[in-house]
């Protein structure tokens, strides 16, 4: 079987358990043979690379493509993923997309906190765009902020970025200009994909309503946003409303952002009351 059939043959597996079967195939054969996917479509291999059957295996049986090949790319950095940690999703570029809009036209924030840091996606994207400021990520996994340290070191961030393992802002001391946070926030009853469901669970889920985390964090955002700061938080769909009432409970000002779907994906939060 040439690369090309193995490809079209790849392809027709894939069209059951995935959008993208095409894009999947060529991913795994670039791991397989440890180049990029452009070069791959630029240079096709003479023969189908050793391992590449073995890596459709586990596609198929529904293991996350970010996983397989190790690696997810988000806003402009690659970064490197395990099963320790969620997997970096486009939508969420909307919260770097509305802390920039946000401090448009004003002083960039010098110190960038991200509760539940994950990868470090969040915090690394934020640094890669505000070359003066420093940040700190906090998670509960000792293996997650493993990832996130590596993150830092593989996108030159290092000296800017510290790591600290911890249960949101319990403990911290001081404010933050800007603060970031991808939260739990998926009910403990929804129907979830199987590749969703390889993620860390203790990410994904917050109770029976998806509320549990943002109870945690709204109390928290009033003593960590700096006066002239903000917190973007990232919020399901259906929960801007909910959300937004703990928020205001806090005295906090609330507005929402949506991604490229349409779709509500995150929460502007200042001390000021209200939005111009």
């Amino acid at each position: 079987m040439t690369p090309r059939e193995a490809l079209k043959a790849a392809t027709a597996r894939l069209a059951a358990i995935t959008d993208t079967p095409r894009l999947d195939a060529e991913l795994l054969m670039a791991h397989a043979l440890e180049i990029s996917r452009e070069r791959l479509l630029l240079d096709p291999p003479a023969i189908v690379p050793v391992g590449f059957e073995s890596l459709l295996d586990r596609r198929v049986a529904r293991e996350p493509i970010a996983y397989i090949v190790g690696e997810r790319d988000f806003w402009t950095l690659s970064l490197k993923v395990t099963p320790d940690v969620l997997i970096p999703r486009g939508d969420s570029e909307t919260l770097i997309e509305a802390a920039l809009a946000h401090f448009k036209g004003q002083a960039p924030p010098a110190t960038i906190l991200d509760l539940g840091t994950g990868s470090g996606a969040l915090l690394l994207a934020a640094l890669s765009e505000y070359p003066d400021a420093s940040g700190l990520g906090i998670d509960q996994s000792g293996a997650a902020l493993a990832v996130a340290t590596g993150n830092a070191a593989r996108c030159g961030l290092s000296s800017r970025a510290a790591f600290r393992q911890g249960n949101w802002g319990d403990g911290l001391e001081g404010q933050f200009d800007l603060i970031l946070c991808n939260p739990p926030y998926v009910e403990a009853t929804a129907d979830l994909a199987p590749e969703v469901l390889r993620e860390p669970h203790a990410a994904l889920f917050a109770g029976l309503d998806g509320l549990d985390d943002y109870r945690r964090l709204a109390p928290e955002m009033a003593r960590l946003i700096s006066a002239c700061g903000c917190a973007v938080i990232e919020i399901g769909a259906t929960q801007s409303d909910a959300v937004t009432a703990l928020l205001q409970a806090q005295q906090l000002a609330v507005r929402v952002a949506q991604d490229l779907g349409g779709r509500d994906r995150c929460l502007i939060v200042t001390r000021e009351r209200p939005f111009s």
